[in-house]
């Protein structure tokens, strides 16, 4: 066994619940990171769309695949910081086990049809249930609904660490003056102060950016790895999905101003794509990213309670601008192409007509003649009292729902043709 690791406190690994341990060899966070792999809804991930419809094509990255790169760029990151030194050294250092649980859960409250999905669960939420936001939902799934049910086990018992760090949003859906996105459910407000530790929060602490840009070490380390993930492996799909083509690219080029740095990075993804090589030459950029990090000491809320919040992820400045223009051209020559646009259309009209189909159940349990849910929803519904809170659990299980299955759920309400035993 290695020297104890000094980064962390009793306050850090506290689990929600106490925790029945027989010997087990595990640290607190390698078995917040075991419990997220072994649940349905990170299987489910396997069958969500990242960039494009799941099934669609083998090759293409799901919530899954891109799940498992976002935690190897993140463990790696943790690695090459040790690697790196001052401040960190053999008994000081980030858990790689925790960032990789953080990791691999960042992306489990994500509902079926990516972000579009997300967009139209939080437009039929905002208006009377509270809202709908994915990292939220991350939340409310590994602390209170996963394995809910199962001889009273609520969530996954997380530690104090791991839940602040999938935590990149921190205000409250009340606080968020009609954002659509980068907040909280009211009903968590508890959670969040018990990862505060009873903290109250200072004033320059506001909701909005201000509170939501305060993250721990390890939500910074995961926000980064998804950042590489996303800017340069999904891009990766994009060219070999045909979406990025050298005319294409060029032509919105030449209709934009463009820096040094962006300029460059232009030239490069030109190079890949007549390259016809993406996978290698972008699997290269995930190691440049990986080395442009460095930490920097700060001062500041809660900085002298854990070694958490007394560190701030410094990126490279060149390196963050790169991975925006990437971002840039993925989503405006891809996710905003009209190809997309009607594949999230379609979502948009399957989630709106389920969910349409299933509040009035959701709302009046008592006053329809037969449940459209499966056995453990109805009886999850019927526990709940209020209807808000009944809502909020028929959108746990339409957030729940891989593409495919959310697809067979409308055909099977809606399509007079669908509904044998064999399409069950």
């Amino acid at each position: 066994m290695g020297a104890v690791n000094q980064f962390y406190n009793a306050f850090d690994v506290e689990p929600l619940q106490a925790r029945e341990r027989q010997d087990d060899y595990r640290s607190e966070y390698a078995m917040d990171r075991d419990r997220v792999i072994y649940t349905a809804a990170f299987r489910r991930l396997q069958a969500k769309t990242q960039v494009f419809l799941s099934g669609e094509y083998d090759f293409y990255r799901t919530r899954l695949t891109h799940s498992l790169e976002v935690a190897q760029i993140g463990r790696s990151i943790c690695h090459y910081l040790l690697h790196r030194g001052d401040p960190l050294r053999a008994d000081f250092y980030i858990d790689a086990d925790l960032v990789e649980a953080v990791c691999l859960a960042h992306d489990l409250g994500h509902p079926p049809f990516g972000h579009a999905g997300e967009r139209t669960l939080h437009r039929l939420m905002a208006a009377k249930y509270g809202g709908f936001e994915g990292n939220a939902q991350s939340l409310r799934m590994i602390a209170r609904t996963i394995y809910s049910g199962e001889s009273g086990r609520k969530g996954l018992n997380p530690s104090r660490a791991f839940v602040d760090g999938i935590l990149k949003y921190k205000t409250l859906f009340s606080q968020a003056d009609g954002a659509v996105n980068h907040y909280l459910y009211d009903e968590d407000a508890g959670l969040l102060d018990w990862v505060l530790g009873g903290e109250a929060w200072p004033s320059e602490l506001i909701p909005g950016a201000a509170r939501n840009g305060w993250r721990s070490v390890e939500c910074q380390v995961m926000d980064w790895a998804d950042d590489t993930a996303y800017s340069l492996n999904d891009l990766v799909d994009c060219i070999n999905g045909g979406f990025l083509r050298l005319e294409t690219v060029e032509k919105w080029a030449s209709e934009r101003v463009l820096d040094g740095v962006e300029q460059a990075a232009l030239e490069t993804l030109l190079k890949v794509i007549r390259s016809r090589r993406p996978e290698s030459a972008f699997g290269k950029k995930v190691g440049d990213y990986i080395h442009a990090v460095r930490l920097e000491p700060v001062e500041g809320f809660l900085a002298e309670r854990t070694q958490r919040h007394a560190f701030r992820l410094v990126v490279d400045e060149e390196v963050r601008r790169e991975a925006e223009f990437y971002k840039k051209v993925a989503r405006e020559l891809v996710f905003w192409s009209p190809q997309l646009r009607q594949l999230e259309h379609k979502g948009d009209r399957i989630l709106e007509q389920v969910f349409g189909t299933f509040l009035q159940f959701a709302v009046e349990p008592d006053g329809v003649r037969f449940s459209l849910f499966p056995a453990g929803v109805e009886r999850a519904v019927r526990e709940e009292s209020e209807p808000v809170r009944r809502v909020r659990v028929m959108c746990d299980y339409l957030a729940g729902m891989t593409d495919g299955f959310a697809i067979r759920t409308y055909k099977r309400l809606f399509d007079p043709d669908f509904g044998s035993l064999m399409e069950i």
